[in-house]
């Protein structure tokens, strides 16, 4: 991984803010972005105590795949791979809380902890005793978190650049230092800086369209959500991954583009070392964030080992 602010820079505020970059940025009203992003009323629930932004699509009693997204992101980064997977998969996705739809988790917890709790709680709710998992970079590590303190309810994990281990900013056993101008962006986000930082994400950056930064940006702006991103910043405490990565015992999909800037491909030998049951699947000229970049492309191995996975022929 490389050091903090590039880790997270898929959605940090860059240098120009310090610079001088002021421009008052107020949230929207969520009845606004309700109406731009929400399909049905009925997909926010409330899941242990938070109210939720969840969509599903797919045959309610096929084998469930459950998607996590990575930081500042929303379930919107899914649309091509569930548009992929949901004829042979329940294909569910979710908000994390103060991101995209969901509401800001009342708590105020925001560690990784929490996030398990949340998932087995929406799993739960939706009376799935167990589900696959996927997961991309910070929506990775709670993935297979879960798949380690909770074995029995994760059937198949596929980890998309996964975050985890220890790099530049970040310690194990020590929260991280947010820089104090990241406090800026409570006040200041222009949509320009924002595309500036999504940027990296990709290898081929024209490939990142006005409509997703738009729905990235408009989504940042929802009421609480630039505060509990930089909460989820300040209470992220890594442990060192290799005795959970032991305990997993479902298969593993590694998934990881070969042009990633945010957490390099070479990464990936540090999880194969620690699952014994798991594959590397590089995918040439694409980065962080392959679902967006070439959804097509990057569904095909996820959908191949689902398939051979879950639907396993007799």
């Amino acid at each position: 991984m490389k050091r903090f602010l590039k880790l997270l820079g898929l959605l940090l505020l860059p240098a120009t803010l310090a610079a001088g970059v002021w421009l008052w940025t107020p949230d929207r009203p969520r009845a606004e972005l309700e109406a731009l992003y929400l399909e049905d009323v009925g997909d926010l629930r409330m899941i242990d105590g938070v109210r939720l932004h969840v969509r599903e699509a797919g045959d309610t009693d096929a084998p469930a795949v459950i998607m996590l997204h990575g930081f500042g992101a929303s379930l919107h980064t899914w649309d091509g791979w569930a548009a992929e997977l949901d004829d042979a998969f329940r294909v569910i996705r979710f908000d994390l809380p103060g991101s995209g739809l969901s509401y800001p988790d009342p708590t105020g917890d925001y560690s990784d902890e929490r996030a398990v709790q949340l998932l087995a709680a929406l799993m739960d709710e939706l009376g799935l005793a167990r589900a696959a998992l996927v997961g991309n970079s910070i929506g990775g590590r709670i993935a297979w978190r879960m798949a380690a303190m909770y074995p029995q309810r994760v059937s198949a994990l596929v980890l998309v650049s996964p975050d985890g281990f220890a790099s530049e900013g970040f310690e194990y056993g020590k929260a991280p230092e947010v820089p104090a101008v990241m406090g800026l962006m409570r006040y200041a986000l222009p949509k320009s800086v924002l595309a500036m930082n999504l940027a990296p994400a990709y290898a081929d950056a024209n490939k990142l369209s006005e409509d997703r930064v738009t729905r990235y940006h408009d989504l940042m702006l929802a009421p609480g959500s630039r505060e509990a991103l930089l909460q989820r910043m300040a209470q992220t405490v890594l442990v060192d991954p290799e005795p959970l990565l032991r305990q997993i015992s479902a298969p593993v999909l590694l998934l990881w583009g070969e042009s990633d800037r945010m957490i390099p491909v070479g990464n990936a030998a540090d999880y194969q070392a620690a699952l014994p049951n798991s594959r590397l699947v590089r995918l040439p000229d694409l980065g962080h964030v392959p679902q967006e970049e070439d959804a097509l492309r990057s569904a095909a191995p996820v959908r191949k080992f689902l398939r051979a996975v879950l639907l396993p022929t007799p």
